[in-house]
């Protein structure tokens, strides 16, 4: 096998620990020997051993004089672990090949040139798109300490998430809204403006075997919310904030008592302030957030700059209606030219519906 074949099965192995290692990043290593695959290991909770100690710990013969192939530079600082340079150096693994360099500045760099300076081999550099592609979410919050957001919706082939009565369930099938719940594992918090929970009351779980619930978020103004709704009624169960401009003790003590976190943030434009909440829900170790608001919150969103990227579910249905409710409401932008511009999007088929994913690019887009 090559280089890049050991690296792939490293990815896979990465992939395993999608939900579960939030903030922390997606790592897989592979140990060959003499041809072999002699040990292999994932980083599978946050908070515990990283991929390369779980890949020596299952090593079947002494790794003396192996290669590992780890798809993130391995860590050299202490933190809830000790060192991986530190355990790769003890176990006279003579050649380490990693695939991405690790952007946080605890590591850097560092990694690699410790192993240097202990006589190890490293090769930087092997499907590198690939595992750079796999960690996006760990590569933005650890530079900038804010959540990598997500914003998704479930639209008709003529752009109306609801019909003209506000009924919406079910604009797509079952196996994109399984889809859906997967991105829900994923993603370390869901987000919903207040008007959602109000007309759907929603549960906002993840409803797939062995998933995480996210974290779930509810923006909201001026506290609106019911008590009495699912999201509240749950929050001893599933951890639940509530952000809001409200700072009434009276009026937010039935929610605290019933469970729930609450942020209070500033207006900005009559609204909670998206960027400032991003920077709160970024210091509570929150790094990505799927937005599964309606037309409201999404048009804040996005002229706040907070949307990363954009997943677009479309059924092959057509509701009509011209007041029939689209994915972004607001008063949206006045020419064409001043658009949300999209970018890499790729189109992926789920079932009979499609689901259409693209990164937002900020420069272009109403001079954000």
């Amino acid at each position: 096998m090559t280089d890049n074949e050991y690296m792939q099965m490293a990815l896979n192995l990465a992939k395993e620990g999608c939900g579960f290692v939030n903030p922390n990043p997606m790592v897989g290593a592979v140990i060959v020997k003499d041809g072999n695959v002699i040990g292999q290991g994932y980083h599978e909770m946050y908070g515990e051993l990283h991929a390369e100690r779980n890949a020596l710990a299952n090593c079947i013969v002494s790794p003396k004089g192996a290669t590992i192939f780890v798809t993130l530079e391995p860590c050299c600082h202490y933190g809830k672990t000790p060192p991986c340079t530190e355990a790769i150096i003890e176990s006279g693994i003579s050649r380490v090949i990693i695939g991405s360099s690790d952007p946080n500045p605890l590591v850097s760099g560092k990694g690699s040139l410790i192993l240097r300076q202990h006589g190890i081999e490293v090769v930087e550099n092997v499907l590198k798109d690939e595992c750079d592609k796999l960690n996006e979410v760990f590569f933005h919050y650890i530079s900038s300490k804010i959540p990598y957001v997500i914003m998704k919706y479930a639209m008709t082939l003529d752009g109306k998430i609801a019909t003209y009565t506000g009924e919406s369930k079910w604009i797509t099938g079952e196996q994109a809204r399984k889809h859906v719940h997967h991105e829900r594992h994923r993603c370390s918090a869901i987000m919903v403006g207040v008007g959602t929970v109000l007309a759907d009351d929603p549960l906002l779980t993840c409803r797939i075997e062995n998933g995480r619930n996210p974290i779930r978020i509810v923006c909201d103004t001026n506290l609106c919310i019911t008590v009495s709704s699912q999201i509240v009624t749950t929050a001893k169960e599933v951890r639940t904030i509530i952000a809001t401009s409200c700072a009434d003790i009276h009026k937010l003590q039935p929610f605290l008592h019933a469970g729930c976190e609450v942020i209070t943030v500033s207006k900005a434009d009559g609204h909670i302030n998206l960027n400032e909440l991003m920077i709160r829900l970024g210091e509570m170790n929150i790094d990505s957030i799927l937005l599964e608001g309606g037309g409201t919150l999404n048009w804040s969103a996005l002229q706040s700059g907070i949307v990363n990227k954009v997943q677009c579910y479309i059924a092959p249905k057509l509701f009509g209606g011209k007041y029939a409710k689209s994915p972004i409401g607001g008063i949206g932008v006045d020419t064409p030219d001043n658009a949300f511009l999209l970018k890499n999007s790729k189109v992926m088929h789920i079932g009979e519906d499609m689901m259409i994913e693209s990164e937002v690019s900020r420069k272009c887009s109403q001079g954000l």
